[in-house]
């Protein structure tokens, strides 16, 4: 038992983000209200007083999990270097990659559930994930105006209105899997249904932008 905890505080960053992962399926499970820090604490083999020195409380826990969710999408769409391909390209490589994510990651699904539950006012509390989207924009702007630019697309479109239109879809495809699948008796996790789907958005949106 020595030995563990002359490791976890050697090395403070794994233990927090072993912290942040098993908090993450805790709340994303339980939401703000039902999930226990003890559990929490027994899973990662740490303590109620370890979890609150690094995170100060059960709401801060909870915030550095969803700016860790956040930061999570951000930083893989930064890596597809969307830059260096021709518009539409790039267009569809961001919407599949937005897509892939809901789809793998249901936990970041709930959560953004359970915040808009809580009206966003823990997230109002993080400059962190403003800043945060703040990239996406951007990188959502500055495709549009390339397109623009070269005659692919036609219309000004705002961007926080084409990221919405992308989010709206990918996300309520998780979001209301069970109850959509329940009431219309489809499985909207079935691989051809869930290609099709992809391949629906990418058109839908660049043939807005085409018009």
């Amino acid at each position: 038992m020595a030995a563990r905890e002359n490791g976890r505080k050697n090395d403070p960053q794994r233990t927090k983000e072993d912290i942040l992962i098993v908090a993450t399926e805790e709340f994303a499970t339980h939401g703000l209200a039902g999930a226990r820090v003890d559990a929490i604490a027994e899973k990662t083999r740490t303590s109620k007083r370890m979890i609150y020195y690094y995170f100060d409380s059960k709401e801060g826990l909870y915030l550095a999990v969803l700016e860790r969710s956040y930061r999570k999408i951000r930083t893989h769409e930064e890596d597809l270097n969307l830059s260096s391909l021709a518009p539409e390209e790039a267009l569809r490589t961001l919407i599949s990659s937005t897509f892939d994510h809901d789809e793998t990651n249901p936990d970041f699904v709930r959560l953004v559930s359970i915040e808009n539950i809580h009206h966003a006012a823990h997230m109002l509390r993080s400059e962190a994930i403003r800043e945060l989207n703040v990239s996406v924009i951007e990188t959502i702007a500055a495709i549009l105006d390339r397109g623009v630019a070269q005659g692919v697309f036609r219309r000004n479109a705002d961007p926080i209105d084409i990221h919405m239109l992308i989010s709206a879809f990918c996300f309520f495809r998780v979001s209301n899997r069970y109850t959509f699948g329940t009431i219309f008796r489809r499985d909207l996790s079935e691989p051809a249904t869930a290609q099709r789907h992809k391949t629906l958005i990418a058109d839908a949106v660049v043939s807005y932008l085409k018009t």
